[in-house]
């Protein structure tokens, strides 16, 4: 026998084989055929069994039962003692088990959350995944200074123009606090302004007071056309606080939360307990009190109007022990996400939680685990709304719409992984062997199975660097950083996509304080 190496292909081949796979990426897929989209269907992640799933349950139904609510307005306590809650002398509501389980089964199994413009709405059941931004940071991340200051309705709408443009955010809810503002009413208008007239994908967003609830109503009626149109097709949803942890309703938030399902604006039913301050330090009871508490707002939402569209929010947070900080980039954030999807699954309701936090105070290495870590198990949890998954640091006290831009490629690899792997007679490729191996060149570069798939199957970092060692000389050794500022500074040097009609524009502002300029 002799050993015999294969001669590489010419030059002319190779360099043929590369110019056609540019060609080839250059080409846009329809959107059935993308690698990755919006809603693709995770649920591989497992950390909970069965039995500690339905340990869970029982464990939330007997604290409603027997711990109860404590703090419901009087029209909560009215909606829910009608159910056939009942109202204890200590002023705490309980959930009777039966009812808790019949409201379960009046909650609605599939919420759409509308985009503006029809083309990105969300579908949110079973394992359908998307991801997208929140937070209210109170500042915004300063790259090229390496600090923090306070963030501005300028700054908000700049987020959700950058948003517009990424693929791999599917929605925005409010990630910044418009803290330039000091009129709480005029920041919640603007916060809507700010958002809708940068993106026309479903916004997300939060009121301070019920009765700002319908002058935004006003302003949403306007945008879309008249009310009824509003009512069919809601395309702004209410982030809800309407507990505060441990157990206690949060008084003014359910007020607005009725509000909202009377002018028709989907729910998130946000719980969002500290594991060993204002929720159990373990995993299992940051879990057990959040879907207790969320299972509570469920019943409510549904007392108040059977069916109203609602999203089970549990979002409980890790706190590192030693120092009582917040650690949404942890390992254990990631598993109590995790475990949170699953219990959505267990009761087949839309769900949402909290993931891709960075607890680094700028997008360094440590955010870039951070992210990741929670991302991808949210992702292959199946939950519906990844909330958080990009731009957020310091805990959530910073947003960076630097590392917006980068959680676009790195949301786009979670995704990739949400995808999983098909195995198929096309993907197990023996025919391909066959032909390389017996009569072709012994590679598969330039195949036309190999051509045919790269787009399909292959995800491709927008500004991730791949390139040799060589080639990141020659290109002047480009920084990461540096490329989401020339990204940025590119998006936001364009006019928005989703800006209104000069002559709505004009109506809006005569109405309202509108602080952003024209």
């Amino acid at each position: 026998m002799t050993n015999q190496t294969a001669s590489p292909p010419p030059a002319s081949v190779r360099s043929g084989g590369r110019a056609a796979r540019r060609t080839a990426r250059a080409s846009a897929l329809p959107d059935h055929l993308r690698p990755i989209r919006p809603g693709m269907e995770g649920g591989t992640l497992k950390p909970l069994t069965q039995e500690g799933m339905e340990k869970i349950h029982r464990a939330a139904l007997d604290a409603l039962e027997h711990i109860g609510l404590a703090d419901a307005p009087p029209s909560g306590i009215g909606h829910l003692t009608q159910a056939g809650c009942i109202l204890g002398e200590d002023g705490r509501i309980r959930f009777p088990r039966a009812l808790v389980e019949d409201m379960l089964a009046k909650a609605n199994r599939s919420v759409t959350l509308f985009s503006r413009d029809g083309k990105h709405d969300l579908e949110l059941s079973g394992n359908r995944v998307h991801y997208g931004t929140a937070g209210a940071a109170v500042h915004l991340v300063d790259v090229q200074g390496r600090h923090y200051r306070d963030s501005t309705v300028q700054d908000l709408h700049d987020a959700s123009r950058i948003c517009d443009k990424l693929d791999n955010i599917h929605f925005v809810q409010r990630p910044m606090v418009c803290r330039d503002i000091a009129d709480n009413m005029e920041m919640d208008l603007n916060s809507i302004y700010a958002t809708t007239s940068g993106t026309t994908k479903h916004i997300g967003t939060s009121f301070s007071e019920p009765g700002f609830v319908a002058p935004a109503m006003e302003m949403l009626h306007l945008l879309a056309g008249g009310e009824d149109k509003w009512r069919a097709r809601p395309f702004v949803s209410n982030s809800n606080c309407f507990v505060v942890p441990p157990m206690k309703f949060a008084t003014e938030s359910c007020q607005v939360m009725e509000e909202c399902i009377k002018h028709g604006m989907p729910v998130l039913l946000l719980s969002a307990g500290m594991a060993g301050a204002t929720a159990p330090s373990t995993i299992a009871g940051a879990i057990t009190q959040a879907v207790a508490e969320c299972l509570a707002g469920l019943v409510y939402v549904n007392a108040v109007k059977p069916g109203a569209p609602a999203i089970f929010g549990t979002w409980p947070f890790g706190l590192d022990l030693r120092t009582g900080a917040m650690t949404g980039g942890s390992g254990e954030q990631a598993l109590l996400t995790a475990g949170c999807a699953q219990m959505h699954k267990f009761y087949d309701l839309p769900g949402g939680a909290a993931a891709g936090i960075a607890d680094s105070k700028l997008p360094d290495m440590q955010a870039g685990w951070e992210q990741m870590c929670s991302n991808v198990m949210a992702g292959l949890s199946g939950l519906n709304m990844v909330y958080e998954a990009a731009g957020m640091h310091a805990s959530l006290l910073g947003f960076c719409h630097e590392s917006l831009i980068l959680g676009d490629d790195l949301i786009g690899q979670a995704l990739r992984c949400v995808r999983g792997i098909e195995v198929t007679d096309e993907t197990l490729a023996l025919d391909q062997m066959a032909e390389v191996c017996l009569n072709g060149p012994g590679h598969y570069l330039g195949t036309s199975q190999t051509l045919g798939r790269m787009q399909a199957d292959y995800v491709y970092p927008a500004l991730g660097d791949r390139t040799s060692p060589k080639e990141w000389v020659e290109l002047g050794k480009p920084d990461l950083l540096h490329k989401a500022t020339a990204r940025k500074e590119q998006i936001l040097s364009e006019r928005s996509a989703a800006r209104f009609d000069p002559v709505l524009d004009a109506e809006i502002r005569a109405r309202f304080n509108i602080h952003l300029g024209t």
